[in-house]
C-alpha cells in the first residue's frame, strides 16, 4: 500500500498507474482509495490518512464544492505518495494526532 494526507474539504478525482490515467473499462473496478481513521493536525489543520493500492502512481485531489474558502489552488496533482514508515514518521512530528471510531469513504 501507499499513502497520503488530505485536508477536510478535499477528494480525489482523476488517478494515474503505470499505463497512464486509471481506466475503469480494462481494470474492471475502481482503484482501491480509502479514508482511513487517523489524521494528523498540521497549522491547526486536520489532514486526513488515505491508503491507495501499489498500482497507483499519482492522485489528482481537489477541494470540495462545499468548501468556501479553497485556497489559491483549484486543482493539485500528488506524484509522491508515501510509504508506512514515512507515514509514521509525519505522524510523530505532526501538531497532534486524530482519531474517529469509524473510517470514512469517499
Amino acid at each position: 500500500m501507499k499513502y497520503f494526507f488530505l485536508s477536510e474539504g478535499w477528494t480525489f478525482e482523476r488517478v494515474w498507474e503505470f499505463g497512464g490515467l486509471w481506466d475503469e473499462m480494462s481494470w474492471r473496478r475502481k482503484p482501491h482509495i480509502k479514508r482511513l481513521n487517523i489524521g494528523m493536525v498540521e497549522r491547526g489543520q486536520v489532514l486526513w490518512l488515505h491508503e491507495v493500492e501499489d498500482n497507483i502512481l499519482m492522485v489528482e485531489v481537489m477541494p470540495t464544492p462545499d468548501v468556501t474558502k479553497p485556497g489559491p489552488f483549484g486543482k493539485v496533482i500528488l506524484s509522491r505518495l508515501l510509504t508506512g514508515e514515512q507515514v509514521v514518521e509525519c505522524l510523530g512530528k505532526a501538531d497532534g494526532v486524530v482519531k474517529i471510531n469509524e473510517p470514512s469513504q469517499k
